[in-house]
């Protein structure tokens, strides 16, 4: 199963299973509709969070203000909203990624 991106109103929503700790910031892969990404940040005070927002923001070529954890703080499955970006132009980069 493919990642599910979901188009809303200036951007798009889709899901992301984060996991700190890891040797280097980089996406891992799809996982039952998720994007699985690996953060060096350890989940302390917020730093995998601003590390997740950092790596998509690059990845997706917007501005760090345009991405969003919109639910799931302090979850490792997080909802993130990227506003500026169409869902196939996400998905064939993050696919890309992947």
């Amino acid at each position: 199963m493919g990642l599910e991106i979901k188009e809303v109103e200036g951007g798009v929503v889709f899901t992301v299973k984060v996991v700190p700790g890891s040797s280097r910031t980089a996406i891992a892969g799809v996982l039952d509709g998720m994007l699985k990404v690996k953060i060096a940040a350890q989940p302390e005070k917020g730093k995998a969070n601003k590390s997740v927002i950092d790596f998509l923001a690059k990845k997706l070529g917007v501005r760090k203000n345009a991405v969003a954890i919109v639910r799931g703080q302090t979850n490792p499955v997080k909802t993130v909203q990227v506003d500026g970006i169409s869902a196939g132009t996400a998905m064939n980069i993050l696919a890309a990624g992947a």
